[in-house]
């Protein structure tokens, strides 16, 4: 079996979609079509059903992606051993984060990483956190940086970077919605309030928690992906956000939102960086992992 045909199948089967799997491949669609039906004739079974508007795995599809999946992984670290014993590392890691996280720490920690280890390429994802561990334990991206949850998924490994508070924040202008004694928080303060919070992930848990506790349920005003787009939103005087202050630190519109000392305070973000367990004993992750390590 050709391994470029097998990354084809399992680029095909992740994203579902022709046109996306052939720019991840650097093929032209008709040449991963063709891949497609080579895979499918020497198996003598069809992998996908396709029309002209959507494609799906078939039960043989979906038992062949695994394989393809795994023997792929085996391949690579397989030359990354051998490589190992004879020059430097060489290869591609993919990693997925927050836009926040890409220029508050990522930028020095891939900076050792081309410092130590040159011949690896690092490519980079970026997007909603809630989605970040998702990507990892679906095999899209080798690593991702993403809060800790209370408790990980056993499949995954942790280091963590970094902590940051959880915290409310209000638009600058006076709203007659605002809570006004936000230190001394009740029902009555928060019931009207129009919140702006994510829509999922470790956050969204953190304020539906508190607002339990409360005794009420939150008033949403709207639910976005992505902590960056809170602050905006609460910059514009649509209601008041949750987010991780390391965001607001790093964002160009910290200026028009104020910090609600809210009691009591939300639990604090351990933000960190995840990984398949059993993707560390490919060498080079193990060495992307190492320099983490020695911060």
């Amino acid at each position: 079996m050709d391994f470029r045909l097998l990354k084809h199948v399992a680029t095909l089967a992740e994203t579902l979609h022709f046109g996306r799997a052939s720019e991840l491949c650097h093929i032209s669609p008709s040449t991963l079509s063709r891949s497609i039906q080579q895979v499918e004739a020497e198996l003598g079974t069809r992998l996908f059903e396709r029309d002209n508007r959507h494609v799906t795995l078939t039960s043989q599809g979906l038992a062949f992606h695994h394989y393809a999946k795994e023997t792929l992984e085996q391949w690579e670290t397989q030359k990354r051993t051998l490589a190992a014993t004879t020059e430097q590392l060489r290869g591609e890691i993919s990693i997925y984060c927050s836009v926040t996280a890409s220029y508050s720490f990522l930028y020095e920690l891939l900076s050792d990483v081309r410092t130590r280890h040159p011949g690896i390429e690092l490519k980079l994802h970026t997007g909603d956190p809630a989605n970040a561990m998702t990507r990892v334990l679906d095999g899209a991206d080798d690593m991702a940086i993403t809060p800790r949850p209370r408790i990980p998924p056993g499949a995954l490994a942790f280091k963590s970077l970094t902590r940051s508070p959880l915290v409310f924040i209000a638009p600058n202008e006076t709203q007659d919605w605002l809570p006004l004694e936000p230190e001394s928080s009740t029902a009555a303060q928060w019931q009207r309030v129009p919140m702006i919070l994510s829509e999922a992930g470790l956050s969204r848990e953190h304020t539906n928690t508190w607002f339990k506790a409360l005794g009420i349920a939150p008033r949403i005003y709207a639910q976005v992906a992505g902590h960056e787009a809170i602050v905006s939103m609460v910059g514009l005087g649509f209601g008041v956000g949750v987010v991780p202050k390391i965001v607001l630190d790093n964002s160009p519109l910290a200026g028009r939102v104020q910090v609600l000392n809210v009691k009591p305070e939300l639990p604090h973000y351990d933000v960190g960086l995840c990984v398949l367990n059993r993707r560390l004993k490919n060498p080079m992750i193990d060495a992307f992992w190492a320099t983490v390590s020695a911060r």
